[in-house]
């Protein structure tokens, strides 16, 4: 018997985008035993929208992004993705991690084509989007590498085609390029929106860098110290794209919205290090 899918309606109110609603989280409440890490979360992510979530060390960030991608169950409350309740692991959702998820032992080739064999798509179809995305992200002729005889930019390189091959509806980003140095995190975060421009999914991604969430996204939503974390505040993004995110942290609106959040991120940050 199969189950029924409960259709839910996203808290529109909190969707910036002008669009449909992709992501829903309705009266969320994460818990673990006795410790509550969110409570009572409303947030609906656009079609199409960049959703940046910033907060300090210890708020949940990582927590709501599984509960998307149906890793972790509400213990209140639902998430939906176009519609549909969340009840399993998602196979619409495309995931970049912050630390290395490639197969050591498989090549970059092979890495890339797991979702689609995952999916039962026939050898040569695979091996045609395969390679037409190797070839995207810049990769073409390195096909046969392993990721130990690739650099930290191309793995993270192989890494957005494996999530993005599959056209997932929505992408989870959980901080993918803190470990990378400074100059090479800005030519991937330019990679990044050169992809997602192409064909705008619907994104949600959780980062300490509060440069970074302003870059990226069209919304940096703010998250209170933990536990039982919450939302405390939502900036929509007013700047043009494309962007260049070295060239846009000059812009005059930049800062100034640089300054606007951290006023309200900052008291957080604070309460979250005076609790340890």
């Amino acid at each position: 018997m199969s189950a029924t899918v409960r259709k839910l309606q996203p808290v529109s109110s909190l969707n910036a985008s002008g669009t449909r609603p992709m992501v829903g989280i309705e009266k969320v409440t994460m818990a673990f035993g006795d410790f509550v890490a969110v409570e009572n979360v409303n947030l609906a992510v656009g079609d199409g929208e960049f959703l940046a979530i910033v907060g300090p060390t210890g708020c949940g960030k990582s927590t709501i992004l599984n509960a998307i991608a149906g890793l972790l169950k509400p213990a209140v409350g639902a998430v939906s993705i176009d519609g549909a309740t969340v009840s399993g692991v998602q196979n619409d959702i495309g995931y970049l991690f912050q630390q290395d998820a490639l197969l050591p032992w498989k090549t970059a080739f092979e890495n890339v084509e797991l979702g689609l064999m995952f999916r039962r798509v026939g050898a040569a179809e695979r091996r045609d989007k395969a390679m037409a995305w190797l070839e995207k992200v810049g990769l073409k002729g390195f096909e046969g590498r392993y990721p130990h005889q690739l650099s930290g930019g191309q793995r993270k390189r192989v890494q957005m085609a494996q999530a993005l091959i599959t056209e997932p509806k929505v992408i989870l980003m959980d901080e993918p390029f803190s470990a990378l140095d400074i100059h090479t995190r800005h030519l991937m975060q330019n990679e990044l929106l050169r992809l997602w421009q192409e064909d705008r999914r619907a994104v949600v991604m959780i980062t300490h860098d509060l440069e970074e969430a302003i870059a990226l996204g069209d919304r940096v939503v703010v998250l209170a110290a933990g536990p039982k974390s919450h939302i405390i505040d939502s900036f929509p993004v007013d700047l043009e794209r494309p962007r260049n995110v070295a060239e846009i942290k000059l812009d005059p609106r930049f800062l100034t919205l640089y300054r606007d959040i951290w006023a309200s991120l900052r008291g957080e940050v604070e309460k979250s290090y005076a609790r340890r």
